[in-house]
């Protein structure tokens, strides 16, 4: 019996997989691996939607000087958590090390997760978490409603580390994560 994924992956490193590791697996590795419980999870083709919205926080979305943009970087959230969020808004003074491979939830602002099939549970469930426990002020989940983003925003309650919910945004995203928010959440105008 054969198998499409390489030796290296089976049956994976005694004790199983840790943070540190992310950053020594081997050359023909995927490019985007995030660990989730201590388990590589390996990213799946993305579709448009999940290009365009990435494209739209990307582009669109304007923090104060303090805070910058990053699209697929991992946080390191524990010995076995290395999830890789879609878009983070981290400070910029931690964005400024230019061989960093993983930030430190003390350092992300804002964590978004756009939601395809493959990841629903984890991007439901799992993720935000995760987050919440590590501390991270604000999440949003975007998915894919009749053919358009809607956008689901959560801001960490402090005292039992867990998220509540602040909005759902369909059309437009008007909200405050610290500075004032408001993007129109039309696809169409990062089509190129």
């Amino acid at each position: 019996m054969s198998s499409a994924f390489p030796e290296w992956f089976f049956p994976g490193p005694p004790g199983g997989w840790t943070a540190d590791m992310l950053d020594r697996l081997p050359p023909d590795a995927p490019r985007h691996v995030e660990l989730i419980d201590g388990s590589l999870i390996m990213m799946v083709p993305q579709t448009m939607f999940h290009m365009l919205a990435l494209r739209l926080f990307e582009r669109e979305l304007v923090p104060p000087e303090h805070l910058v943009v990053v699209r697929e970087m991992t946080v390191t959230l524990g010995l076995r958590q290395r999830p890789e969020p879609d878009i983070l808004l981290v400070k910029e003074t931690a964005a400024r090390r230019i061989g960093l491979t993983s930030f430190k939830p003390e350092d992300v602002h804002l964590v978004v997760e756009v939601v395809s099939e493959e990841t629903r549970d984890r991007d439901r469930t799992t993720k935000p978490s995760r987050y919440s426990t590590a501390g991270i002020k604000h999440f949003w989940r975007v998915e894919l409603e009749d053919e358009r983003p809607v956008v689901y925003t959560f801001e960490l309650e402090p005292a039992i580390r867990a998220y509540v919910p602040t909005g759902i945004h369909r059309g437009r995203l008007c909200t405050d994560i610290g500075f004032p928010v408001d993007l129109g959440l039309d696809l169409d105008k990062v089509r190129r």
